[in-house]
Parts: structure tokens; C-alpha cells; sequence
């Protein structure tokens, strides 16, 4: 067996430890979500805290690891009579980002149910994990469907399988720990507030910091065995220490006070629903039971705002991570009261969690617009302000709901809310035969393939032979997510300051759809001479939000380099992920300039898109009351559709619903 790095000897990352640690106190807690950039020690943590658990006392032999001082009387291996049994180490569980659902709850064979009557079930990693640690690296990568069940079981203290009337049930308490990389993509808020707490973590800036990490982890290295046992003894005291506070636990007392302090907090920093309200009052008796108290104090109440809150008031995905430390002392100093602590104690920077909370956000990427390039001369027969000099960034304006532009045909690609697929999970459409192991049993259609056959079988009174041939797997439809690939014109002719203000808000819009319906996003720019991937394709909507408020613009408008380059991305794109298709939004007011016979080149590279079937939609920037309609050219020569920014809105009265048009070379 691996020896895993001691958890005494993680360097720094105060808040990370003490989250897991109170976890390890009081499961109730519900779990933490640690967010951070890679190579900050978030994996080697979690796989540390498994090894500092108490060991768990099981029944021998039973799969669900029942309690034999209480079994659960519903186990599919029981019933167990009450009693002594063994004891293991706690375990850690991790999932892949990979996995199926039947890998996730456990698989129950329903050829054997229809064909033998056997009700047989293979426990999954759920059921592994009772009582244990489940890992889940990547948290943000999987799948909806996957979150959403392990999420309900870590709810619920249950794990439910149920197909085709046959249901099993087992115990799945267990220790919830996800880890992500924010760039890669955010978490939609519905399931941010189902982790219990959320710690950022960053590698440190100190250098003396850094050279113990490296120090250490060349030690452990070099030699893991030796490495741990000098390591051994401050274990052995936070195990300890473990133990006491679970003991302790049931004796600490919340008191009113308390309880109006974190009601008053949670209202102060408008978090939806009550769920805050109570992982705030759990997460503030673990505090106090790993402090060896039995009052909750104000101290907790503070560190348990700065563990539990911030993941809770981000109202988009755009929003800053974090919170008001000065808000939240005056909110408690505000409802102190006698007996609950001084309302501004502060643990400080080296106390457990190491004051916790992450700093207030800043105005965000952008406000000043970053360095400039050097200016391109000529700007598309339109005056510029100091010449040529091109503009700096421009805020965007505020979002709104954008209409909903999909992919047409039907795909295979990942699960997500915007154009129709084939899916695993979606409503049924039809019967197939199964290829590989059947998931989802069509019933009508099984019976109806095995109805003709029963007189060869020896059948001749009531019921019915069914045979592995006979069973028919259900066709379902659902929706995919796609890759939308914005290409926003940034030159001259787009420059006007309130123009492309407007031009970030639609985009911005987009981008926010494009979250909520869980596609993959990337941004080609262009201006000048050239055109820029300004974010490859990722799963990062916010990343490329920040990408679009540092925008600067100015120069010519080199049209089919940005078409060019948009093409070559889905090029590259399509040998990464050929399932999921690809939907092109150009923003732009068709001028093209840059380059030469710009318009004729312009016109060729939009036909590589129509000639290839990939869906497009051209968003017509133009304004002014002469306009020359090149967008809605463009869109035509892309085999696509052009919809103006008034129309792009959901609510506007001008717009009516539009799909993009066109055939994609992958669609059914």
C-alpha cells in the first residue's frame, strides 16, 4: 500500500485543512468543494485526511459496510443481527470524471430480474464510500446527471437504484470532497450550494514558503516510509483530536445569540434559500468542538461565514469569489450579544484556518484596459480620435437574455441544454438492440421482438420466455452541449465607444447562456492585420468574459483572417472532440478592409464554413440610419442566418425565435 503524505506536514493552506477537518468532525457539515489552481496541494490533502480517521467497526462480509452496533435493516445483504465485528480503515473513494452511472449507484441486472426472477446488484462507488471519504477531482468536468445523484445521496444519507420496477436501497453517509480548477469551468450555483463549504486555495507567494514545500515533498519523495514516521507523532495528535471533538460534539450548546448572528449574516449577504443558514450553524459547533468548547462563540460564527458564504452570494458566473470581511465584523458586531463572544474576535493568521475568507474582490479584469498595441493606420474610411490611435477596452453593458441559437439536426455529444441528441438521459423515442450492456430496458419493445418466438420455445399457456436477443435497449433524446465559437470584430469600424459597449453586453449575453446550457466557449478577435484565438475552446465561460472586457479595439478589419482563424480552431477542435458540434457566432457589421481585395477573400473563407455544414449565425452590428446590410450577405455566403442586437434579445417584440439555419456535416 502507498504511504500517503502526512496531512500535519501540508504546507500552509490553512483554510483547506481546517474545512476537511471539520468534516471529519461532524459529517452534517455537508462536504467542501476546494477550488483552486493546479499544483496547490488540493489532492495531496484530501488523500491525507483519509489516513487520519478513526477506524470504522463493520459486519463481516457485507458489501455496504453496516454498523454491527446498528445495521441498517434495509441492506441489501441483511438483514445483520446486532452485534461485534471487525474493524478497517476508513476509506477514500474517488471518482473518475469518466465514469458511468452505474459505476456511480451500482448495477442491477435485469436481463437476470426478467429472465431468472434474481434481483442482482452490484454495489457502486457510493456504497464504497459509506462511512467513508468520496473523492471527486475535477468535480466541475462531470457530467449534470452524475453531480445531481451524488449530490441527492449525499442529501439524503441513500443511494436508490430503480429500473423497470426493480429497487434497491442502501446506506451511503459519507464525506464529500470535490476539488476544481475554475478554469476549466464553474459549477452551476444549484450545485455550488449543495457543497456544504468552499475554501480557494493559490500557492503562496512567500519564498521561504515555497522552498519548505519543495524541501518537503522531495523528502517524501525520496523515502515516503521514513518520511511519514517523522511525521508519526503530530498525526497521532490530530486523530486524536478527532476523536475528542466528535465526543464533544453532541454537548456543545448554540446558543440564541449565535443563531441571530448567522441569521443576520446570511441575510446581510442576500444568500438564497435556508441551506446557508444551517451548514453555518453545523460548520460553528465543529468549530467550537475542535476548539474542546462547548458554547459556540462569535469566532466561529465568523469562520464559519468564511467557509460556508462565499460560493453561496455569487448571483452568475461571472461573479468574484469571496467576501466582505469588514461587512461581515459589522454585521456581527452589530448582533452580539452577551455570552456569544466579542462580536469583532478575530482568530487571526495563525489560529486554525488561518483567519480563513479569501480577499473582496476587485472591479474586475479590464478596468483600465491594459496595455495598448501600437496603433494601425487607415481605419475603414471612418474618423478616429488622435488620429489612428486605437481605443482602449470598453466596459461592457449589461447582459440580458439572449434567444436561444442552437445546432440543427441531432448530435451525439456531451449532455448539456442546447441541441437535440441522442442521449442517455432524455425522453424515449424508440427501441434499438443494445450494444454492450443494456442501461435502459424498452419493456414494450422487448416483449413485442420476443412475442413471435414463444410456441418454438415450449410456451403455450400464460407468460412469456424471453431470451438475451429478445431485450431492446430505449433510443432516448435529450439535449447536447456545443461549442460555441465567438468571432467578435474588434477594428475601427466597430470602435465607437457606446457601440461596442453594447456589442460586450450581447456577447456577454451569450456567454451566459452558453454557461447556463453548459457549452464549451472560445474567442477569435480581429482588428488590424491579423486575427487572435484570444481563448482556445474551454469550458471556462468566465475566463472568456474576462478575455471580452480587456478587449482593446481600433485598426482595419481583417475579416477573413478572423474567419480563417476561427476555421482552423474547429479544425483542430473537431480531432479533440469530434461528438461535439460546433455553432459559429460572428459579431460583426460585415465591413471588410483589411488586406487585399478584403471583400473577395472575406466572401471565400465564409463558403469553407457553408461548404463544410458548420452551423453559423452572424449578429449584425451595423447602426446608423444608412445601413449596407453586409452582415446579412455575410451570413449568407456562411450558409447561416444574421439576427440584428435588438433581435438577439429573448423579450424583444421585433425579434422573432430563431434557430440557426443550415446543415451540419455530422447531424443525422
Amino acid at each position: 500500500m502507498t504511504t500517503p503524505f502526512p496531512f500535519t506536514a501540508v504546507v500552509g493552506q490553512d483554510d483547506l485543512r481546517l474545512a476537511l477537518l471539520l468534516n471529519a468532525v461532524s459529517p452534517a457539515v455537508g462536504g467542501v468543494l476546494v477550488r483552486g489552481e493546479k499544483g496547490t496541494a488540493k489532492s495531496t490533502a484530501v488523500r491525507a485526511l483519509s489516513a487520519l480517521l478513526p477506524e470504522v467497526a463493520v459486519v463481516p462480509g457485507c458489501r455496504f459496510s453496516c454498523d454491527p452496533a446498528s445495521p441498517d435493516p434495509t441492506c441489501p445483504d441483511g438483514p445483520h443481527e446486532a452485534g461485534s465485528g471487525g474493524e478497517r480503515p476508513a476509506r477514500m473513494v474517488e471518482l473518475p470524471v469518466g465514469a458511468s452511472e452505474d459505476r456511480l449507484v451500482g448495477a442491477l441486472d435485469i436481463e437476470r430480474a426478467l429472465a431468472e426472477g434474481v434481483k442482482a446488484f452490484e454495489p457502486g462507488l457510493l456504497a464504497d464510500a459509506h462511512r467513508g471519504i468520496l473523492y471527486v477531482d475535477e468535480v466541475n468536468l462531470l457530467h449534470d446527471h452524475l453531480v445531481d445523484l451524488l449530490l441527492d445521496a449525499a442529501a439524503m444519507g441513500a443511494s436508490y437504484v430503480e429500473r423497470e420496477g426493480v429497487s434497491v436501497r442502501h446506506a451511503a453517509r459519507f464525506l464529500l470532497v470535490g476539488t476544481m480548477n475554475p478554469e476549466e469551468g464553474e459549477l452551476r450555483p444549484q450545485l455550488l450550494d449543495r457543497f456544504g463549504l468552499t475554501v480557494e486555495v493559490a500557492a503562496s507567494r512567500e519564498p521561504e514558503q515555497r522552498v519548505e514545500v519543495v524541501r518537503r515533498r522531495l523528502a517524501y519523495d525520496d523515502d515516503p516510509a521514513a518520511f511519514a514516521a517523522r511525521w508519526a507523532e503530530e498525526e497521532a495528535a490530530v486523530r486524536q483530536r478527532i476523536v475528542a471533538a466528535r465526543r464533544l460534539l453532541p454537548q456543545v450548546r448554540l446558543g440564541d445569540g449565535a443563531l441571530r448572528q448567522i441569521a443576520a449574516t446570511c441575510a446581510a449577504f442576500e444568500v438564497d434559500g435556508m441551506r446557508a443558514d444551517i451548514v453555518m450553524a453545523r460548520t460553528a459547533t465543529a468549530l467550537a468542538a475542535w476548539a474542546g468548547r462547548t458554547e459556540v462563540l462569535a469566532e466561529d460564527v465568523r469562520q464559519a461565514a468564511l467557509l460556508a458564504l462565499p460560493h453561496r452570494r455569487r448571483r452568475n458566473p461571472f461573479d468574484a469569489p469571496g467576501l466582505d470581511e469588514d461587512k461581515l465584523d459589522e454585521t456581527l458586531e452589530e448582533y452580539s450579544g452577551e455570552g456569544d463572544g466579542e462580536g469583532d474576535d478575530d482568530p487571526g493568521p495563525d489560529g486554525p484556518g488561518g483567519g480563513g475568507g479569501q480577499p473582496a474582490p476587485d472591479s474586475g479584469p479590464g478596468a483600465d484596459g491594459g496595455s495598448a498595441a501600437q496603433p494601425e493606420a487607415g481605419e475603414d474610411g471612418q474618423p478616429q480620435a488622435s488620429g489612428a490611435r486605437e481605443q482602449s477596452a470598453v466596459r461592457a453593458a449589461e447582459p440580458f437574455r439572449a434567444k436561444v441559437l442552437s445546432v440543427p439536426g441531432i448530435g451525439e455529444g456531451a449532455a448539456g441544454r442546447r441541441s437535440r441528441a441522442r442521449t442517455e438521459h432524455g425522453r424515449t423515442t424508440g427501441a434499438r438492440r443494445p450494444r454492450g450492456t443494456l442501461t435502459k430496458l424498452h419493456l414494450a419493445a422487448t416483449v413485442q421482438a420476443a412475442a413471435p418466438h414463444q410456441r418454438a420455445r415450449g410456451r403455450s399457456g400464460p407468460g412469456l420466455v424471453i431470451r438475451r436477443d429478445d431485450l431492446r435497449q430505449a433510443a432516448r433524446e435529450g439535449r447536447e452541449g456545443n461549442l460555441v465559437l465567438f468571432v467578435v470584430d474588434a477594428s475601427g469600424s466597430m470602435a465607437a465607444r457606446q457601440r461596442m459597449s453594447a456589442v460586450k453586453g450581447a456577447v456577454l449575453s451569450l456567454l451566459l447562456d452558453a454557461y447556463q446550457r453548459r457549452d464549451k466557449v472560445g474567442l477569435v478577435t480581429f482588428r488590424g492585420s491579423a486575427a487572435d484565438v484570444a481563448l482556445p475552446p474551454t469550458s471556462s465561460v468566465d475566463a472568456a468574459a474576462a478575455r471580452l472586457e480587456s478587449l482593446p479595439t481600433g485598426g482595419r478589419t481583417p475579416l477573413a483572417a478572423g474567419l480563417l482563424k476561427a476555421h482552423e480552431v474547429l479544425r483542430v477542435e473537431r480531432l479533440r472532440d469530434p461528438a461535439r458540434r460546433a455553432l459559429v457566432v460572428l459579431v460583426t457589421d460585415g465591413r471588410a478592409t483589411g488586406g487585399p481585395e478584403p471583400v473577395a477573400h472575406a466572401g471565400r473563407a465564409a463558403r469553407l464554413f457553408a461548404a463544410e455544414g458548420i452551423a453559423s449565425v452572424v449578429v449584425d452590428c451595423e447602426s446608423g440610419p444608412v445601413r449596407l446590410g453586409l452582415a446579412g450577405q455575410l451570413a449568407g455566403e456562411l450558409g447561416g442566418t444574421a439576427v440584428t442586437l435588438d433581435e438577439l434579445r429573448a423579450d424583444s417584440i421585433a425579434g422573432l425565435v430563431r434557430n440557426v439555419q443550415g446543415t451540419s456535416r455530422r447531424a443525422a
